[in-house]
This record gives C-alpha cells, structure tokens and sequence, in this order.
C-alpha cells in the first residue's frame, strides 16, 4: 500500500520510471536520493584509516604538498604541527579557515574522521 502511495504522488521507488512528463522529477528524486545514500555512507562512524590517509595525501596533499612538506598550504607534517593541539586542528579542518584558501571539509567528512585526521598529522613519524 505505501508503494502504491508513493507511485501515485509520482515517486518510483525503483528509479527506472520512464515515463514523459514525469521523467525529469523522477531524476531529480532518484539523484536527490542517490547523493544523501552517499552522502550519509560517507558520514558514516565507521573511521576507514587506509581511506583517510589517502584523503590526507591526495586533496589534503593537493594545497600542502603530496609529502605535505607545504605548498599553497602550509606544511603538515608532524614536527610543525606540534605546537598545536588535535581538538585546534579539528576545528581547521570541519570549518576552514576564513578568508584563505582553507575549505570547510565539514560538509564531507564526520567529525569523527576530522579527529582522526588531527591525530594522524600530529602523529605521522609514529604511523
């Protein structure tokens, strides 16, 4: 009965209506749907170390440097992090830093991955 509510007010579950008229809604709902699927499997809690070294080194890497030793951005590794502290980094990372070229990864990650992140970076010769 639900699914046959929800096709009445023009919604296919399945993503395969084809139908004119109807074709461009069903899309958008069908990559509305698609983007929040990923969107909350990427937020998930579940913390993917070997993903988010890979995330550090290539769009992290793509500002700092691939060996983050600086570029655009300032140099990540550990011995010029020490002075600051992971819950500081955190913060940089989920919110940017305003009026530079430091994005707000918050939209993108959990702030459970941003931890990890800091974490990582502050501890990078021991891993």
């Amino acid at each position: 009965m639900a699914k046959l509510g929800r096709r009445d007010q023009g919604i296919d579950p399945t993503c395969t209506d084809r139908s004119p008229g109807r074709s461009g809604w069903a899309a958008r709902t069908c990559l509305t749907i698609a983007v929040l699927a990923a969107t909350s499997a990427f937020a998930a809690d579940v913390i993917d170390p070997d993903t988010l070294k890979r995330l550090v080194h290539q769009d992290c890497g793509s500002c700092h440097g691939l060996s983050l030793k600086g570029g655009l951005g300032p140099d990540l590794r550990s011995e010029t992090l020490e002075h600051y502290d992971a819950d500081v980094l955190t913060s940089v990372i989920l919110d940017g830093i305003p009026d530079t070229a430091m994005p707000p990864w918050r939209p993108l990650i959990s702030e459970e991955e941003a931890e990890w992140i800091a974490r990582y970076l502050l501890e990078q010769e021991a891993q």
